[in-house]
């Protein structure tokens, strides 16, 4: 999957002489994690939720309503603005552009063509949206969990278990724990427990979350 098949495109930004008053409420209302600032077609920067709250006045200032009221109009957001901002092309992977986030601690990215100009945006609520996604949460089914040997076939082998048994699989997907390959594969059904014993026959360790809850308590 690409960044450009799941970035949003239809997304607020502010300007540089956009009231700082104003972009808090624009970020609140858009939910983005960050709101990028834009003038004439070009990426300028952006701003941050903690950079908005910052700039506003404390509720303990010793300003009366009237005053309070004229600087919050006059602020706006070139005096805060963040330039260190991160870009990403479309045709990055999806889990690449997730690492960076996560690396960088990072509410977005801007997503920009080859000349540099601004076509999308993506943020941790996209990226969970694509994890939902890719597990194939939505589609229903049930989910089977097996440890397996980090072997070339693996998944071939476990597929050709399924498929044996007329049964469709939604998606898959491995992780690793404890220096241990884990695969996790949804099928299309709901008694899961007769390709769990296939599997087992096989030799493979069928996992739920009893293998695990003594991580937990």
């Amino acid at each position: 999957m690409y960044v450009g098949l799941k970035m949003l495109r239809n997304f607020v930004t502010v300007t540089p002489r956009t009231s700082v008053l104003e972009a808090q409420k624009l970020l609140e209302e858009s939910r983005l994690g960050m709101l990028l600032v834009v003038e004439g077609g070009k990426l300028l920067g952006y701003v941050r939720p903690e950079d908005l709250s910052a700039s506003l006045p404390s509720i303990m200032t010793s300003l009366d309503k009237h005053e309070v009221k004229y600087l919050m109009t006059r602020l706006t957001v070139d005096k805060i603005i963040r330039k260190d901002i991160k870009t990403i092309g479309p045709e990055t992977e999806i889990e690449a552009a997730a690492d960076m986030m996560f690396a960088g601690n990072l509410a977005g990215l801007a997503v920009v063509d080859q000349a540099g100009e601004l076509i999308g945006y993506i943020n941790r609520s996209v990226m969970l949206d694509v994890l939902v996604e890719e597990m194939g949460y939505r589609q229903g089914g049930t989910r089977i969990t097996f440890e397996a040997q980090d072997r070339t076939g693996v998944l071939h082998e476990a597929a050709g278990i399924i498929a044996g048994m007329s049964i469709s699989i939604i998606s898959t997907a491995t992780f690793y724990h404890n220096g241990k390959r884990i695969v996790v594969i949804r099928v299309a059904t709901d008694n899961a427990a007769p390709i769990a014993k296939a599997l087992e026959e096989r030799g493979y360790k069928v996992m739920g979350p009893a293998d695990f809850r003594h991580e937990w308590q």
